[in-house]
């Protein structure tokens, strides 16, 4: 599982430095404070971030070999049909009833598949819902499914 991390962590920063690279030369928007390539330098900063993650923690030795262990068992095949499952229902359900209460629900789900404790979960299914509507609606101006909740701003 080392070399594993320590090769995936290398080709996430590989297509996290493409992807930063490309985002670079899209057009600026006029009139907006952010341009095309705004979103996609998030996602390329966030690719980097994960694969020095998985390059670090591929050197930690020892104490992640019990972890890989413990890891190989076959009760994660639940929490990732949860996880395809959220995407889904997100997918075929946003629309109908909106983001505000699909978004939170698949977070809840996959938090809980991935045993978080529920106060966090709840927490954090609810934060991050609202960090990520703010950011499209105000921010970026994309707006997200309403759904049967009417637009309140």
């Amino acid at each position: 599982m080392q070399r594993t991390d320590r090769w995936v962590g290398i080709a996430l920063a590989v297509l996290g430095l493409a992807v930063l690279w490309s985002a670079r030369a899209f057009p600026d928007v006029p009139g907006q404070k952010v341009g095309a390539g705004f979103l996609p330098m998030l996602v390329g900063a966030g690719l980097l971030l994960c694969a020095l993650g998985l390059i670090v923690r591929s050197h930690r030795g020892r104490a992640y070999a019990a972890d890989s262990e413990r890891a190989a068992g076959s009760e994660h095949i639940g929490s990732a049909l949860v996880v395809v499952g959220s995407v889904l229902a997100y997918i075929f359900l946003s629309e109908r009833i909106g983001f505000l209460i699909i978004a939170p629900l698949c977070l809840m789900a996959c938090f809980i598949a991935f045993r978080v404790g529920w106060q966090r979960a709840l927490l954090w299914a609810v934060v991050g819902t609202a960090v990520v509507h703010f950011s499209f609606y105000k921010l970026l101006r994309v707006p997200l499914p309403w759904g049967v909740i009417p637009p309140f701003y």
